[in-house]
């Protein structure tokens, strides 16, 4: 690919940005492009070294708040005029609601995504607790001259416990990366959307 077919490219599938932001990105790849080609790289070894069109729009993606993209997309082009205005508020009792229940969908399905992390969070917890209590309850059974048989029981009830919770430690770790990742995977790939919608190929 050469410079000018993945400029074009790119400025195609930057239609969700403002235009001044789309003349920035531009100007700032073209001159990344510039600057391997001065080290030497041919025109197209250059751009491959910059990446895909759209691991670039990932990036921009990761780089511009949510809050811009949304603000950028909401913001009418032109002045409406009165029976635009009149059509949406009396068509808002349709549409209205199914916006809200898109809403809470979302939200819904974000917060059942951490729910696994959460039981297992919840699960290192009590495996903990557990440990602790059977621990106490040993130590109380030697001071008070408790059976030989309950105070073993209770030093290997501590042990396992305490096994189980070192090896859900990793799990946790592992659980929660996965979740970290998968929710920054999933907003990025919510901006990347708003920043190629109307993309035209």
């Amino acid at each position: 690919m050469t410079k000018n077919e993945f400029l074009e490219e790119l400025r195609s599938k930057l239609v969700g940005l403002p235009k001044e932001d789309v003349d920035e990105r531009i100007c700032f790849y073209e001159e990344m492009i510039n600057d391997r080609m001065d080290e030497g790289k041919s025109e197209e070894e250059a751009v491959a070294d910059i990446g895909t069109v759209d691991e670039v729009i990932r990036q921009i993606a990761k780089d511009t708040p949510l809050v811009s993209l949304v603000k950028h997309k909401i913001k009418p082009k032109r002045r409406l005029a009165g029976w635009e205005i009149a059509l949406i508020a009396g068509t808002s009792p349709f549409w209205f609601p199914f916006a809200i229940v898109a809403i809470v969908l979302l939200f819904v399905g974000f917060i059942l995504m951490w729910t696994g992390a959460i039981v297992v969070y919840a699960t290192e917890v009590s495996l903990i607790a557990a440990a602790f209590m059977s621990l106490v309850s040993f130590f109380l059974g030697v001071f008070d001259g408790g059976g030989i048989t309950a105070n073993i029981t209770y030093l290997g009830m501590a042990g396992m416990c305490f096994g189980g919770a070192i090896g859900l430690g990793f799990g946790c770790y592992g659980v929660t990366k996965g979740m970290v990742n998968a929710t920054r995977g999933m907003f990025i790939g919510i901006k990347s959307w708003f920043i190629k919608k109307g993309d035209k190929k």
